[in-house]
């Protein structure tokens, strides 16, 4: 009698992480990023996997393709604009092939809940020519991943895992399976494959087109696209999906008949063709663009309805497709609640904060950010960013408005956090000094990645297998760019900072060339921080809102009372509040009595400024 296998609930993210596991899997690497962070975190659990985080996608990447040549298996994770960090060694790896299995795992996020955009990576899949899985459930996830590295060995091709966000997010059952040890292959030399010269990459373009067609001779025979026939007049209703639209799918029409495709690329029109004969109607359901339908109807294969029903932008939910496809949503569901919204703010005693307060009151000028914590910066109330485009552009976009305003020098600020700017920083800088680019950048140093979760990168002074690391010297590293004049300050430190940089903002007009700041202090709550909390005194408020501006969730404005309270549940001491309050109204809670003296002697300085302008 086969054993029972144990089933447990997994997001999907871990779901990936067990399924490479459980495939053999060797090397893992990636460069955190939501949706995808989760899986290599996972997989770090794992003693018999390597795992770690690299510097930026396109390391992550290079690095699996050398494991993979290696004979390893590996597996490289990224949220979806990662691959286009990715993308220069993507396409050529293409064309060289694998030795021992390499899956990408591409995190795509519709909604754009952490990312700048929601680009649809299956067009990666057809751009590269690299089969695409796309699980729809956790267990599913792992069955793929499972089969990816196989289908990565059997085609000598690496293979792309796309997942989404509710797929990532989302638990279910997960049936455990033991690990498949896999023997690390051997190397051998073959420079007509591993080195894309034109002479040989011409040659191997010809292996990655019958690559393809044999691909789609092998989809056909497995059960990742599959056609599950409905009953009844809901029956005769066709639904062609994919990842979690199948979910809402055959949530929302149990009873309609559906065409689940499980492999994105290359995309098997053969079995939509017989699916088309066998309903009266056929709807696309695809978050994204409208990949399949456009491959649908350049087979001629008639498509009822499409993105012009479900749209382009967004994510799609079990309502959103009862709604398009005429069925009202049920009464009292989730969708009919209007939640209240919850803006994304700085955390309490971030110190990120305190650099944009100073940048604002003394820096005055365009301030150009990155991605990571500190470009929330740029919502209300601090309001103090311009411009954030991608990783690294904060330099690079200072550096052109620099040659388009040169007469802006000591006005133009980049800022960027410590893995951004080694992820993709650094170059810009040192193209910044190299074409004499007058400009200030604020490198502020937290310490971590925090914004994907606190991992660990080469500032830290741990990796992601925990050993102990040398800790990279950001202040170094400039000076070893050619920067002039480097700078290393605490932004806790309110007054050094502010003085720091209009020093900076002064010195960049001479020196021709960038000034470099690093605001260096932990984030507070990687380094589970907590200070002694401040407190509001009301009777010397005077609501001028001056710490409310700070946008700090510690920090509640009485409209009412016109007021400010500092909730101490919330509060990490940092003292920014009290650094701005010019009336002594704010104090730490254990100095009370010191701030009755101090609050008298303000009282007493106000009364006597206030008599003197009296007479």
């Amino acid at each position: 009698m086969e054993q029972k296998k144990e089933k447990v609930v997994l997001s999907g993210n871990e779901a990936i992480a067990r399924g490479a596991w459980e495939a053999g899997v060797h090397v893992a690497v990636a460069y955190p990023g939501t949706p995808s962070t989760e899986i290599t975190a996972a997989v770090s659990t794992y003693p018999e996997v390597h795992a770690n985080w690299c510097t930026n996608e396109k390391v992550a990447l290079e690095v699996a393709a050398g494991a993979a040549v290696g004979g390893a298996r590996a597996l490289c994770c990224m949220k979806h604009v990662g691959v286009n960090v990715a993308a220069d060694p993507l396409f050529s790896l293409s064309y060289m092939g694998i030795n021992g299995g390499l899956v990408l795992v591409t995190a795509d996020e519709p909604g754009m809940h952490s990312s700048q955009n929601e680009q649809d990576n299956r067009h990666y899949a057809r751009a590269a020519k690299i089969p695409m899985f796309e699980p729809s459930s956790s267990e599913e996830a792992r069955q793929m991943m499972r089969a990816a590295f196989d289908v990565s060995e059997r085609f000598d091709t690496p293979v792309f895992f796309r997942q989404t966000t509710r797929i990532s997010h989302s638990s279910s059952l997960v049936e455990l399976h033991d690990r498949e040890e896999r023997e690390i292959k051997a190397y051998e030399r073959d420079q007509s494959k591993f080195i894309l010269l034109p002479v040989n990459a011409r040659k191997r373009h010809v292996v990655v087109e019958q690559r393809t067609l044999d691909i789609l001779e092998w989809i056909r025979s497995q059960p990742f696209n599959r056609i599950e026939m409905g009953e009844g007049e809901q029956g005769k209703i066709g639904f062609v999906c994919n990842a979690i639209s199948y979910q809402y799918v055959k949530d929302a029409f149990p009873q309609a008949s559906v065409l689940k495709y499980g492999l994105a690329w290359p995309v098997d029109v053969e079995i939509a063709k017989e699916f088309r004969g066998k309903v009266d109607t056929l709807y696309i359901v695809e978050e994204g663009e409208p990949f399949l339908e456009e491959h649908f109807k350049v087979a001629g294969i008639q498509v009822d309805g499409g993105k012009d029903l479900t749209g382009l932008c967004g994510e799609f939910s079990v309502e959103h497709i009862k709604k398009v496809f005429g069925k009202e949503v049920l009464s009292g569901s989730v969708s009919e609640v209007e939640a209240p919204a919850r803006p994304p703010a700085l955390c309490p005693g971030c110190a990120h904060r305190n650099v944009f307060h100073c940048l604002k009151t003394v820096g005055r000028g365009t301030v150009f950010s990155d991605i990571g914590c500190y470009t929330l910066g740029a919502l209300k109330p601090l309001d103090a960013l311009d411009f954030c485009l991608d990783m690294g552009a904060s330099i690079t976009a200072a550096s052109g408005l620099y040659k388009a305003h040169p007469e802006k020098a000591g006005k133009i600020f980049a800022a960027l956090g410590d893995s951004t700017f080694i992820h993709s920083g650094i170059t810009g800088l040192i193209d910044a000094v190299h074409n004499e680019n007058q400009i200030v950048v604020m490198v502020i140093d937290n310490r971590v990645t925090a914004m994907t979760g606190h991992q660990s990168n080469p500032v830290t002074g741990k990796n992601l297998m925990g050993h102990e690391v040398p800790k990279l010297d950001l202040a170094e590293v400039c000076r070893a760019c050619g920067v002039q004049k480097v700078d290393v300050v605490n932004p806790r430190e309110v007054e050094k900072l502010k003085s720091t940089i209009k020093d900076h903002a002064e010195a960049v007009k001479e020196l021709k060339g960038p000034t470099v700041i690093v605001a260096k202090y932990h984030c507070v709550e990687w380094a589970k921080e907590m200070l002694t909390p401040y407190a509001t005194d009301h009777d010397m408020c005077v609501g001028c809102q001056a710490c409310v501006r700070l946008g700090c969730p510690a920090i509640h404005w009485d409209a009412e009372r016109k007021l400010s309270t500092i909730d101490q549940t919330l509060c990490r001491g940092c003292g920014l509040c009290a650094e701005v309050c010019k009336f002594e109204s704010i104090h730490r809670t254990d100095d009370v009595e010191g701030h009755k003296e101090r609050a008298v002697a303000f009282k007493k300085k106000m009364d006597e400024r206030k008599a003197k302008k009296n007479a």
